[in-house]
């Protein structure tokens, strides 16, 4: 497909007239060419047009990122005023906040796909006009790209703002505080099925915004203003001439050990955390364990020589009054990777940089989602006679920081940018854990593309010593491959005709009472409960709380409940009483005119004299009677294949006989061969009607 047509299928009609006008350049590109050739003169009008388009599309996006921060920081102050308020705050003002930031997020997957479109534009009319014109203007135009930059994904700290916001708005007002678990912990204390997927970048935002939905995004420092630098992740691998942990890696050999220093954020971190992983330990029993310990930069030189030994690391511990039980624990990781390091002969060899997104409930680990962007791979080593680190005794670069993407970094062959982000899921499986429908959903869409057992060191290793190495990783064919699949029905987040939006197809309030059926038919089914009939709802407000339903009665739940069942179906909406003197802060903390202004009709509307969100249509109750799907067994979806596999052979039948009428028969018989060919594409018809009819 030519990239005009396909520019024309990703546009946002409500943002048509903003994108790069890519025929238009194209049109002036050719013309001019076949005229009379192309000259100096042209080829300034031409740079002028594409600064012009430049400009226009750079100017676009930083106008719909400062209205996405105003909306942001109108919804944060919304919400802490509902905190503030002393009478609880009705679930509809809840409902309506969430509405209003997933709508925000929408906006913010819309701009990613926006800014990702463009950029390619731009690289596909500089890459045709060098081939017309035999010309080098890509590569000088490279510093105005830098200068407006399209191809950098911007939008991480909105996501996480709105993720902190739509989870107080979850969880109805209440903020989530993590805790040690949630902050790693002890790592060893579960074993965890983990699988790893690559991502587009045109899909990396959505992605995330679909990830956020179900799960927040993991802050381990909620006391300070998140930055982007702080989800910079850094971390050197270490390993011998011979390449020998890579080949034992890569072969899954038993005791096969991986040893990598790893700081988080920017390069003048003082805390570098000492790792090593190991496949089939034999300290526990044949399980894969990972190992680590923290120690302060200047320390880390002295461990590697070996001069800051186990037993001085244990004694400054004890020192500091840290449990004997984290002692020992370190004594044993610390005298294990010395022990590696000295009869091994490790050395650095290779920095793997990304920045790192992580989805996961605070003090919950049965379900943690990490995307690594940026992922970039650097050389450490001097194996060619090189001296990249500055003394050379030295435990890593230093000229090295975390500013992506590194375009200082010379010679060229040191680096190496990798292509797609990673997601990698880590589920529980020592309880017995299952997938929540949502990740299956997610995992088996056209966003994401499965690279098992896909390793950041055996990739970089791979590829700096390729000629070295006489085993390569399976996944280095899958690079030749375009990963992007065609775009599923009714899967990630779409616009409606009237741009509304849509979360696999549905709308969210539709999926909020998805879950609310869901809920009933469990409760029908186990025969547990009795169905409360609407005439015997009680008269009185019932206090409600959908959105803690919706969230963590998800199949991520691996503890058994507390309730013999699951809770029965939601009372409505407790009736809000008219706004009075003694209680304004409602009505002056949340106006309904400027909700309206700002985020259209949310399909909840608000009566003159009452509280924001009062429902007033009188349909608009959760207790009317439910539509269930009903559970079709497989074998009548079978049963009617095969009767449609029938009809099939009897059309197959008839249309041998009419060929062979056709050709050895008189007229007499051509002339039947035809009837029979019409005959058998009318029955192969009604076939394929009565299939598709009774399939669904």
């Amino acid at each position: 497909m030519k990239y005009g047509l396909e520019l024309q299928q990703n546009i946002f009609a409500p943002w048509r007239l903003s994108y790069i006008a890519y025929d238009v350049l194209k049109q002036e590109l050719k013309c001019r060419q076949l005229e009379h050739g192309w000259t100096e003169h042209d080829e300034a009008d031409f740079v002028q047009l594409l600064d012009n388009e430049l400009a226009k599309v750079y100017d676009f996006v930083n106008a719909k990122l400062s209205e996405i921060d105003a909306r942001i920081l109108y919804c944060e102050r919304t919400i802490h005023g509902l905190q503030k308020n002393n009478t609880t705050p009705s679930d509809t003002n809840w409902q309506l906040m969430d509405e209003a930031l997933t709508e925000i997020l929408f906006d913010v997957n819309d701009l990613s796909r926006f800014t990702r479109v463009n950029f390619t534009a731009i690289q596909k009319i500089l890459k045709k006009h060098d081939k017309w014109t035999h010309l080098n203007l890509r590569q000088e135009y490279v510093h105005k790209l830098r200068d407006k930059p399209l191809d950098k994904q911007r939008f991480d700290v909105a996501i996480v703002y709105i993720s902190a916001l739509h989870d107080i708005c979850r969880n109805r007002g209440k903020v989530s505080s993590a805790t040690a678990a949630a902050s790693g912990g002890d790592q060893n204390a579960f074993e965890r099925a983990t699988a790893k997927y690559w991502i587009h970048p045109d899909n990396i935002t959505e992605v995330k915004a679909i990830i956020m939905l179900h799960l927040p995004v993991l802050i381990f420092d909620r006391e300070k203003k998140y930055e982007p630098t702080d989800s910079a992740i850094s971390s050197v691998y270490f390993d011998n001439t011979n390449l020998d942990l890579y080949t034992s890696r890569l072969q899954r050999d038993e005791g096969a050990e991986a040893i990598r220093f790893r700081w988080y954020g920017p390069v003048e971190s003082q805390n570098i955390f000492i790792e090593r992983k190991t496949h089939h330990a034999q300290w526990l029993n044949g399980t894969s364990v990972k190992d680590r310990f923290r120690l302060s930069e200047p320390q880390v030189n002295s461990f590697v020589r070996g001069e800051l030994t186990a037993d001085m690391i244990a004694q400054s511990l004890r020192q500091d009054n840290v449990d004997s039980a984290t002692v020992n624990s370190v004594h044993f990781i610390a005298k294990g990777v010395q022990s590696s390091f000295r009869d091994k002969r490790l050395e650095p060899v290779l920095r793997v940089f990304y920045n790192r997104t992580a989805f996961q409930l605070p003090g919950d680990q049965r379900l943690r989602i990490s995307l690594d962007t940026d992922l970039t791979f650097i050389r450490e080593d001097h194996n060619d006679g090189r001296l990249r680190r500055q003394p050379s005794h030295n435990w890593r670069r230093n000229d090295i920081g975390i500013d992506y993407p590194f375009s200082y970094v010379r010679p060229e062959d040191d680096i190496l940018r990798f292509p797609y982000a990673v997601l990698e899921t880590k589920l529980q499986t020592h309880l017995g854990q299952e997938a929540p429908d949502w990740l299956t959903s997610l995992v088996e869409s056209h966003l994401v593309h499965e690279v098992p057992r896909f390793s950041k060191y055996l990739h970089g290793a791979c590829h700096f010593n390729r000629e070295r190495l006489a085993l390569l990783p399976w996944w280095l064919a899958e690079l030749d491959v375009d990963i992007r699949k065609p775009r599923a029905e009714n899967i990630g987040l779409t616009r409606s005709r009237s741009f509304k939006p849509l979360i696999d197809g549905r709308y969210r309030r539709a999926m909020i009472e998805e879950k609310e059926r869901v809920h009933t038919q469990a409760v029908v089914n186990q025969g547990t409960a009795t169905v409360i009939e609407p005439k015997l709802r009680p008269n009185g407000p019932v206090p409600v709380n959908h959105p803690q339903h919706e969230f963590t009665t998800l199949s991520m739940n691996g503890h058994p409940s507390a309730e013999k069942a699951p809770p029965p179906p939601p009372p409505p909406h407790p009736p809000v009483k008219p706004s009075t003197p003694q209680n304004p802060k409602i009505l002056a903390g949340i106006e309904n005119r400027l909700l309206e202004r700002l985020w259209g009709d949310r399909r909840v509307k608000t009566s003159a004299g009452f509280g924001m969100g009062a429902p007033v249509d009188p349909q608009d109750d959760l207790y009317k009677r439910q539509k269930v799907k009903v559970r079709v067994e497989p074998k009548v979806f079978f049963a009617n294949e095969r009767t449609f596999i029938s009809w099939l052979q009897f059309c197959a039948l008839l249309l041998t006989v009419a060929l062979n009428l056709l050709n050895f028969g008189d007229q007499t018989s051509r002339t039947i061969g035809g009837l029979f060919i019409v005959i058998a594409a009318i029955v192969a018809i009604y076939a394929l009607y009565r299939f598709e009819k009774r399939a669904w």
